[in-house]
């Protein structure tokens, strides 16, 4: 089945009387569009390194700033867009000409681990739609709303094929673009994680850091058959969220981005608005289960736009068995 019409029908089953369908295939070509300069990369220019930095502080890359000004080109188009917030900047981002009923709000990450890119690594954007409040003033309030109000999440996966995956809170579904057609066809349709599936992705380097509950479920995974858990873990890290929860929402595990004391003045690595909270949408939709340790991660009351929290997602079993670590 096509993207178009997975998604006009999967609108008409939800009421959305189309406007969201416009909505994701502006997205779609903007993946296609970034998906070309990732294969270019050095041929573009691209990989190069700019003398900016965004608004976390990071250093950009020309990719960065290109996929960035391709996704504000693509929702443009749609006017069905008020506003969007964007990892690379400070301040949302308000779209002219848009329809004075306009239903959408857009929060993204352009090209998550673009430093990937410099050698031929595996990047994605990830994106999360949300309802427009009516008639409510521009500003950063409107895109301060909790995860379980997203209307649709997804992410583009650039490696040795385009992928979008995508939720409309009905399932969570995966699409291959044709290289010969440029059309995302349907190939993995509502897929399911497994309750339990002994791998974890994790930055090792940052183990040191955590805090105590962390270190000891790490520490129990590693020791293996002769350990507590009496099973052989797998770690795995790409340094790229969308490559890791990718892998996992195809064959299980769990994601892990901690608390991390080293940071005093943030609570996590990861943003709540553009990078969990539309992962944590897709992996429930998958039967899985997204947490901070602590809390639901959807349950969250965002403050700021750019605010970080620790990230837990994958296997329930896990993710339940890490929220119990935390609890005792």
């Amino acid at each position: 089945m096509k993207l178009s019409d997975f998604l006009n029908q999967s609108c008409a089953n939800l009421n959305h009387a189309g406007q969201l369908s416009p909505l994701i295939l502006s997205i779609a070509d903007a993946g296609k569009q970034i998906a070309v300069l990732v294969a270019k990369g050095k041929l573009a220019g691209v990989t190069n390194k700019l003398d900016s930095i965004n608004v976390q502080g990071e250093a950009q890359m020309q990719l960065d700033i290109s996929s960035h000004d391709i996704f504000i080109d693509c929702l443009s188009t749609t006017k069905l867009v008020v506003g969007a917030v964007s990892e690379e900047l400070a301040s949302p981002y308000y779209f002219d000409g848009y329809a004075v009923d306009a239903p959408y709000l857009v929060c993204f990450d352009p090209l998550d681990g673009s430093s990937n890119v410099a050698f031929d690594g595996v990047v994605g954007s990830i994106f999360s739609v949300l309802p427009a409040p009516l008639n409510a003033e521009r500003s950063e309030a409107m895109f301060l709303q909790q995860g379980i109000h997203q209307i649709a999440a997804g992410y583009v996966l650039y490696g040795p094929a385009t992928m979008l995956v995508i939720t409309l809170g009905a399932g969570t579904h995966a699409f291959t673009l044709d290289p010969e057609t440029q059309v995302f066809e349907l190939t993995h349709p509502d897929l399911q994680i497994p309750a339990h599936y002994p791998e974890f992705a994790i930055n090792a380097s940052r183990q040191r850091f955590w805090e105590a509950p962390m270190q000891q479920y790490i520490a129990d995974c590693i020791a293996g058959e002769e350990g507590v858990r009496q099973c052989n873990f797998n770690m795995r890290w790409m340094a790229s969220m969308v490559a890791d929860i990718h892998r996992i929402l195809m064959r299980g595990g769990v994601f892990l981005y901690p608390k991390d004391r080293q940071v005093t003045d943030r609570a996590g690595r990861l943003r709540l608005l553009y990078e969990v909270n539309p992962m944590s949408m897709l992996i429930e939709q998958a039967g899985g289960k997204a947490s901070t340790g602590r809390a639901s991660v959807l349950g969250l009351q965002p403050t700021q736009i750019h605010q970080r929290v620790p990230a837990i997602l994958g296997s329930i079993q896990e993710v339940d068995l890490i929220e119990q670590y935390h609890q005792r």
